[in-house]
């Protein structure tokens, strides 16, 4: 199907050569597709891991219990990353529950 568009408000077909770089630029933005699905995994899992960094220090009010609830749930966050190969993979990730407390 010819791709249009406008110059001046009239509807103009790709020439031969925009077809072309049309065609470079969106096989270009889907080959990116999972680097940008990581990015954006990988940027929610460090914020994560920045918001509960206070969890681990010696001085917290938390219970032993409540320590290694912590401790599990940032170790899934570090792991959550391991061997994900495509953005189907990436999109369906089984996001671990932050603990109460």
């Amino acid at each position: 199907m010819t791709r249009h568009h406008l110059i001046n408000g009239i509807q103009v077909p790709f020439t031969a050569e925009e077809e072309a770089a049309r065609d470079a630029e969106e096989a270009a933005w889907e080959a990116g597709a999972f680097d940008r699905a990581m990015f954006e995994l990988r940027s929610k899992r460090n914020k994560d891991l920045q918001d509960s960094d206070w969890t681990q220090l010696p001085d917290t009010t938390l219970t032993n219990v409540q320590r290694q609830a912590w401790m599990q749930f940032r170790t899934e966050l570090r792991n959550i990353t391991d061997g994900l190969t495509t953005v189907e993979q990436v999109n369906n990730i089984d996001y671990p529950d932050k603990p109460n407390g």
